[in-house]
């Protein structure tokens, strides 16, 4: 049976921290616009700011669909799945911002996330989550599956470009700058780190 939580504390923060994998799902306010659900997953890329609020790293990809439904109206919901051990699943929903590297704040947020090199993966802004429903559900019918390692692809593709070659990179991209639905999505030309 499902419980809500009014804080990300305890044994709930414990299970999403330990997680290898989560899930993220936006959408536009247009009716027939298109839900996105996106997997995210790089160890560290994920952190638990306080007990209300979490920021992941949003890096390089071929859209910004995320980016543009937050920039429209910060809806998001954020899923873990228990993979192994006790079957259990978590979600939070909330409101998210995506804070581009621009931002006065993106500094200390990137503080939260050590054990990443911000120009290997091609970070372009880092998305904050401030939870307003965290509830769990069983999780019985998920199945068992094993964690072995990240990729290093993603790492090893982004880490050659610049901030110049990265922006050419994403201005070639047809949904990047906006969204599949025409929403503006990532600012372009990239903002310069801050970092």
């Amino acid at each position: 049976m499902g419980k809500t939580y009014e804080r990300i504390e305890g044994r709930l923060r414990s299970f999403i921290e330990a997680q290898p994998v989560f899930f993220t799902a936006t959408a536009p306010l247009s009716a027939d616009g298109t839900v996105n659900l996106s997997p995210k997953g790089l160890k560290g890329s994920f952190a638990v700011l306080d007990d209300l609020t979490v920021a992941y790293l949003d890096f390089a990809g071929s859209t910004a669909e995320t980016v543009a439904h937050l920039r429209e109206n910060g809806r998001i919901t954020l899923m873990w799945c228990a993979f192994q051990g006790p079957p259990n699943i978590v979600r939070v929903h909330g409101r998210g911002e995506p804070v581009f590297r621009d931002d006065p704040r993106f500094r200390d947020l990137l503080g939260h996330f050590p054990d990443i090199d911000p120009a290997q993966h091609g970070l372009r802004a880092i998305i904050v989550v401030t939870a307003e429903l965290v509830r769990d559900s069983c999780g019985y019918a998920v199945p068992f599956m094993a964690y072995e390692a990240d990729r290093d692809l993603h790492g090893k593709r982004f880490a050659r470009e610049d901030d110049a070659s990265l922006s050419a990179y994403f201005a070639k991209k047809e949904h990047i700058a906006t969204s599949l639905d025409g929403l503006p999505g990532l600012p372009l030309p990239l903002p310069p780190s801050t970092v």
